[in-house]
């Protein structure tokens, strides 16, 4: 088939320039392991795990020959007073590697219907509570919850909300964690607990008896990576402990070992009332996502209806479709078989050295990284994100995907990496750092 923009015009392509995108396409045919190939023939080492969802690396069989299996046996049921068995197998699976006493698991098809699906439980547990005053949420700045209408109104990055007037009222918005001083910092700052203090500050102004839940990401992601100083979520969950406030966090990115643990709140010592996820969930190999609660959160929810009588009026057609459910079990296998976040773990050191490397390169601006996940951000031409827009681009075609927001980059290779294609991503990325001085 040939490819130009006659034959890929009918595709309104997400976050993409398509008019740009379409007269020098860069599409992806093949993909296995640490690598994808392009239409041209081109060779591209991932460096971002896709879009941060595949940490066993691309073209699992298992997980293939999982799905086709479910696909041929039950290829669907609804979950709307029906069931199947591989929904509660992942469930169980998933829920022995939450923190306690996060045991229950709801199905959705990705990470922004797991902040809108989020937004209800809280909703709900509050109203079964008897506190249906609490109709406030609060979130940070910079922040990104997805991109239905909940997580927009949760948004603190404007580029996400700005074309979207119509959002949630009655949300309020922290500081984001990163200062200055914590430039070019390796883990967790040192220094910025004490801006904790605005969700004291909000409950002062509003009433904490006001307040149904803080949303925040861990490791602000998709801005940039932004990581948590020390003591700040520990600081966020005693204040919402004082005031009766849910913490959530969202963890889409960060869960499934991209901090080296199960989920970034094992990493930090912090337990929050709610997880979201996605990505991960199924290695990226068929769109998933959940939402864990507590199980005092399910259990309000569920005693507050009548017996017999359904719950929680929400729901999805493909929630905890049998397909997703038999990738999800599979990728849970690989994960646990192959001890990946272990090996996450284990290689955190060597490839924060290595994004380390590019510190004094003239166009570097900051260096952020947790885990196995670095934040490279670079220094604007004079139009903030036209640069990293470029990049990505040159990126692509000198044999390396990386996904940038704006000019922040953000590497997250997959957990099979070894240390010869941290190396290769870290080469290649100097490579086009090079060719924009």
């Amino acid at each position: 088939m040939p490819f130009d923009v006659n034959s890929l015009e009918h595709h309104w392509m997400p976050f993409s320039g398509n008019r740009d995108f379409k007269t020098n396409p860069r599409l992806v045919v093949k993909s296995e392991g640490m690598y994808c190939w392009d239409y041209k023939g081109g060779q591209l080492i991932d460096g971002s795990s896709g879009l941060f969802c595949t940490p066993a690396g691309h073209g699992r069989r298992e997980i293939a020959e999982a799905v086709y299996k479910q696909m041929i046996e039950n290829d669907y049921t609804p979950h709307f007073q029906l069931g199947h068995p591989g929904s509660f197998e992942l469930a169980s699976r998933v829920a022995r590697i939450l923190p306690d006493p996060l045991n229950h698991v709801f199905f959705v098809n990705s990470g922004s219907e797991s902040v809108e699906t989020a937004l209800k439980i809280v909703m709900a547990y509050h109203r079964a509570n008897g506190q249906s005053q609490r109709l406030r949420f609060v979130s940070r700045e910079r922040a990104y919850h997805g991109v239905n209408m909940g997580g927009v109104s949760l948004a603190g990055m404007v580029k996400n909300r700005e074309t979207f007037p119509v959002t949630l009222p009655n949300v309020v918005t922290m500081r984001h964690t990163h200062t200055p001083e914590q430039s070019f910092t390796k883990g967790q700052p040192a220094t910025g607990a004490e801006i904790a203090e605005d969700l004291t500050r909000i409950c002062e102004t509003y009433g904490g008896s006001t307040i149904a839940a803080v949303f925040v990401e861990p490791i602000a992601g998709s801005t940039g990576t932004l990581v948590p100083p020390q003591g700040y979520l520990q600081r966020l969950r005693e204040i919402c402990d004082e005031h009766g406030i849910l913490l959530v966090f969202d963890e889409v990115i960060t869960g499934f070992g991209r901090t080296g643990k199960a989920f970034a709140s094992q990493s930090y010592g912090v337990t929050p009332d709610i997880i979201t996820m996605a990505k991960a969930l199924t290695n990226g190999a068929i769109p998933m996502g959940a939402v864990a609660v507590k199980d005092e959160i399910y259990d309000t929810v569920t005693n507050a209806s009548p017996e017999n009588a359904i719950e929680f009026f929400h729901g999805y057609t493909y929630s905890a479709h049998p397909a997703a459910c038999a990738a999800g079990i599979a990728t849970q296998k690989i994960y646990e078989e192959e001890g990946l976040f272990d090996r996450a773990a284990d290689m955190s050191a060597y490839f924060i050295d290595a994004v380390w490397s590019l510190k004094d390169h003239p166009l570097v601006a900051d260096l952020r990284a947790y885990g196995m996940m670095a934040g490279v951000e670079l220094h604007h031409d004079g139009v903030p994100g036209r640069r990293g827009t470029q990049m990505q681009k040159d990126m692509f075609w000198n044999g390396l995907h990386v996904k940038f927001t704006g000019d922040n980059a953000i590497l997250a290779p997959a957990f099979v990496a070894e240390r010869s294609h941290i190396d290769e991503i870290i080469d290649k990325f100097l490579k086009t750092l090079d060719q924009h001085k």
